[in-house]
């Protein structure tokens, strides 16, 4: 055998079943190692304090798994539960909860001062579009240049957007300058 081929071998017994030090341990069974937990039976009944080892000589006369419920109390409280079920129990619950998630986006709609009224009314449409989806809408005025001089006249416009929209939208932010931009955040009013 060569020294390569030795290499090789104490790399691949290295490696050996080890898992990332990132993922978090589940204390379950074995993994549990507090000196003295209060132990809860399987029917939610108080079995006592007792050592971890006894505890877990108790899950194992149900045939089931002792898991750790509350780690930082004193002490450790302890349940004896099935714990591949209540892991299937509580992704199940995840995914549930993922599912009833509502992502609201800002949608995005750019005017400027010198905006005619029909492309304003055509906007309006596309922000009505974007609020019944139920997010929210940035408004956003572009001064450029000597435009920066009369800003009242991009508040008017903003103000006349805001206007064909006031009966489906609430202003969430009011006007306000950021940079060359007079911008507003609007948000659908809430269905009663």
């Amino acid at each position: 055998m060569t020294k390569y081929q030795e290499e090789i071998i104490i790399q691949d017994q290295s490696n050996g079943n080890k898992k990332p030090n990132n993922q978090p341990k589940e204390l379950v069974n074995e993994n549990i190692r507090f000196p003295q937990v209060l132990l809860i039976g399987p029917n939610g009944e108080q079995l006592g304090v007792m050592s971890s080892r006894e505890a877990q000589l108790v899950a194992n006369k149900y045939n089931l798994d002792l898991y750790c419920v509350a780690p930082n109390a004193k002490p450790p409280v302890c349940k004896i539960v099935d714990y591949g079920k209540l892991r299937y129990e509580k992704q199940k619950k995840e995914k549930e909860n993922r599912k009833k998630q509502v992502k609201v986006e800002i949608k995005e709609v750019q005017l400027t001062p010198q905006i005619g009224r029909h492309d304003l009314e055509t906007k309006a449409r596309a922000a009505v579009k974007f609020l019944a989806d139920g997010n929210k809408v940035k408004v956003g005025v572009r001064f450029r240049g000597r435009q920066m001089t009369h800003i009242e006249v991009g508040e008017q416009v903003l103000n006349d957007f805001i206007q064909l929209l006031g009966d489906i939208a609430i202003i969430e932010k009011p006007a306000s300058m950021d940079g060359r931009w007079l911008v507003a955040i609007l948000a659908p009013k809430k269905k009663k």
